[in-house]
């Protein structure tokens, strides 16, 4: 019989379609300008393919949609918070849960209620929300993760680990009473969407253990990171996602969460907690900034959809194919030279910057230039994560300039075809081959708080206009609120 390797396809097919929109390059030009060169900035309409995030843009099942017209819109005891509670305990073993509307809003409570002004807060690298939120409660955050995650040439397969001498010199440095918890990122966002091991998990409950301090596990990604876990952790391969999961989560107090990424919904999220005390305190400061202990500002139906969007995204087959498409992006960069972070990550393909265009200092924003230039030439929407995410240190008050100046190409679940992900690799190779004309951005508008949604730029010389000037297929006649007609 043949052994010969055989094509895999998506475990779903299409029922409902949207159609996608081409514009021309001279339309690209003048949308990217009002946008101020922010890929944040640009309307949707004027997106060709976006991958901008995988935050909320999943696309739903037949199962959650048919969920959604079960929504109990009480204002308390909604029977769609119960089923939501009961899917958390059964796939992440917490016992406690309260909804909120995102996962910034669980990452308010917890910091809200466990950091006190000059505390330390240890994670394995920053993501922007959390730390701005560990900040804003008077604490700081310090980086534990391995070396390996700040190149992103390196081949560790589990660049997401924790340092633990890191750790323990971090611990001997500000004592244990001044580290009120670590946090624990599955699939770490800004080093590539990297993940940890099980093994290193153990190693970190062992050391907070020893000296009381808690662990909470970032699991917005924590599907993806057991999967990794399946694929390489010696003597995982023969066990499921949700088997691992469940361990993940068994080594940790608890879990901030949101569900617009693994759990395939729209909106909403949650903070999972063991400690029956700390549960009554994140009670009473939902209630006071998200909405009552039992909807947290989500609707019924979202909670019903999450609820059902959990047992979904931990099937194995699930997150092979959604893995899967982004090692298929990945793969097709690799082979044409392209450089990206290695290993190729979970949610996203990242193109690092500063090989791809060394030429732009980091000061002059060269992930962010890249970002615009794919959407100039291709309609293709991405995210600078590099200078300009990393922000500015609150104490000197100057940039924070992060070894790692990535572009992140952010793969919806459940949207895009292979032929699509064919467009985005022929459009970043199209921008790769003429890298040399891509100059950099002075930005001209900055907000004191996480700066990339909102911040405006300029291109420090007219490089943009000597760029290929290609124009796509097709567009439909249009108006838009500026009065411009292409």
């Amino acid at each position: 019989m043949s052994k010969r390797r055989r094509s895999w396809a998506e475990p779903y097919k299409i029922k409902v379609v949207e159609p996608l929109r081409m514009t021309t390059r001279r339309y690209r030009e003048r949308a990217i300008e009002q946008a101020h060169y922010n890929t944040f900035l640009l309307r949707s309409e004027d997106v060709y393919i976006d991958l901008l995030t995988d935050s909320g843009t999943a696309a739903m099942s037949d199962y959650q949609w048919a969920g959604m017209m079960q929504g109990d819109e009480a204002y308390a005891g909604s029977k769609n918070f119960y089923h939501l509670a009961d899917m958390v305990r059964k796939y992440y073993g917490y016992p406690y849960i309260v909804p909120t509307h995102q996962g910034r809003g669980a990452e308010h409570i917890l910091a809200k209620m466990l950091i006190r002004p000059g505390d330390f807060i240890p994670g394995n690298m920053y993501f922007t929300t959390t730390r701005a939120h560990q900040e804003l409660a008077g604490g700081t955050f310090r980086d534990v993760i391995v070396d390996q995650a700040h190149d992103p040439t390196s081949l560790h397969p589990f660049k997401g680990n924790v340092d633990i001498h890191k750790l323990e010199r971090l611990i001997d440095e500000v004592g244990a009473d001044n580290i009120p918890y670590i946090n624990m990122q599955a699939s770490v966002n800004m080093a590539g969407g990297q993940p940890f091991s099980l093994a290193n998990l153990r190693q970190v409950r062992q050391v907070c253990t020893e000296h009381g301090i808690k662990i909470f596990l970032d699991a917005t990604r924590a599907m993806e990171n057991a999967w990794f876990i399946k694929m390489v952790e010696p003597g995982q391969q023969e066990r499921s996602c949700a088997q691992i999961l469940a361990d993940m989560c068994a080594l940790t107090d608890g879990c901030t969460m949101s569900g617009k990424k693994d759990l395939l919904v729209n909106v909403g999220g949650f903070l999972a907690l063991r400690d029956e005390r700390l549960y009554r305190k994140a009670c009473e400061l939902v209630v006071l900034y998200e909405g009552l202990h039992t909807y947290g500002g989500m609707a019924g139906r979202d909670m019903e959809a999450m609820a059902r969007g959990i047992e979904e995204a931990i099937q194995d087959d699930h997150l092979a194919a959604r893995i899967g498409q982004v090692q298929y992006l990945g793969h097709k960069l690799l082979a044409e030279k392209v450089p990206i972070v290695q290993p190729i990550g979970g949610h996203a393909v990242y193109l690092d910057a500063a090989r791809f265009l060394p030429h732009i200092r980091q000061h002059e924003f060269p992930a962010q230039a890249l970002t615009a230039a794919l959407y100039l030439e291709s309609g293709v929407r991405a995210m600078e994560r590099g200078i300009v995410s990393a922000g500015r240190d609150p104490v000197s008050g100057e940039h924070r300039y992060p070894k790692l100046e990535l572009v992140r190409l952010t793969i919806p679940r459940r949207v895009y075809t292979q032929a699509h992900m064919d467009v985005v690799a022929e459009s970043v190779i199209a921008c790769y081959e003429q890298r040399t004309n891509i100059g950099g951005l002075e930005m001209t508008y900055e907000p004191e708080t996480l700066r990339f949604f909102q911040a405006e730029f300029k291109p420090l010389a007219a490089w943009a206009t000597t760029l290929r000037q290609e124009e796509s297929r097709t567009v439909g006649y249009r108006r838009d609120a500026s009065g411009f007609k292409i």
